[in-house]
């Protein structure tokens, strides 16, 4: 995919990314989330108490895969570090544009409100690697 092809992959519709981080003796961790995308940033908020956040905090190093299941199938895999971020204002502005996504506009300021709370944390993955396909059943 050429980078236009991945924006708007990456921004089409409700897919979800499949988070993966490293836990502390080593295995995966692999969870959804809602993400957006900030220039060429990917965008997630997470609880500080959650596994992912923990493992966040410990180290930054994180891939995210978000995939199209219907024929003819395609996928987009970013590999990046992550930093984290507790700032109200940033929470709010972020939590508000991912509920938009997922939820729809009129509900958008409703899940940024909701979810913009102490104990949650801003997720900025900064791509080192991007890796795409698609039409894969062609």
């Amino acid at each position: 995919m050429s980078p236009d092809e991945i924006r708007e992959f990456l921004t089409t519709g409700t897919r979800t990314a499949k988070v993966a981080t490293v836990r502390a003796d080593g295995r995966p961790h692999v969870a959804p989330v809602w993400f957006i995308l900030d220039g060429d940033d990917v965008i997630f908020n997470t609880g500080e108490s959650t596994l992912k956040g923990k493992t966040l905090r410990r180290d930054p190093r994180i891939a995210l895969c978000v995939d199209d299941d219907q024929p003819p199938y395609a996928f987009v895999l970013v590999t990046g570090e992550a930093s984290l971020s507790t700032d109200p204002d940033e929470l709010v502005r972020s939590a508000t544009r991912i509920g938009a996504r997922y939820m729809g506009d009129d509900r958008g300021e409703e899940f940024g409100r909701r979810n913009a709370v102490p104990g949650e944390l801003v997720v900025r993955v900064t791509p080192t690697s991007v890796v795409a396909e698609k039409d894969l059943a062609d």
